[in-house]
């Protein structure tokens, strides 16, 4: 079932004008070449959002990592600091 480009109004495939209104519809063809680039389209679209997840994914694993960095830094300097012992303690 398909609908009318003007109206709206459903009708079924393969008609050559609107009952209602008595538009011309699109092709058998034309209908065919629309599907597949939408199709088209919605993989490209899908793949799109992939790369997203992805990239998001990799700025979260190096915010880890750069986060479990200052924390081992952050680590050692304190040890340093319970360690040092001022002249004349």
């Amino acid at each position: 079932m398909g609908f009318c480009i003007n109206c709206g109004n459903q009708h079924h495939d393969g008609v050559r004008f609107c009952r209602f209104c008595g538009t011309g519809q699109p092709s058998e063809q034309l209908l065919a070449r629309l599907r597949a680039e939408a199709e088209q389209i919605r993989l490209l679209r899908m793949q799109m959002q992939q790369q997203q997840v992805n990239a998001q994914n990799d700025a979260y694993a190096r915010l880890e990592a750069m986060r479990q960095q200052a924390e081992a830094a952050t680590q050692v300097n304190n040890q340093q600091n319970q360690q040092y012992r001022p002249p004349g303690w």
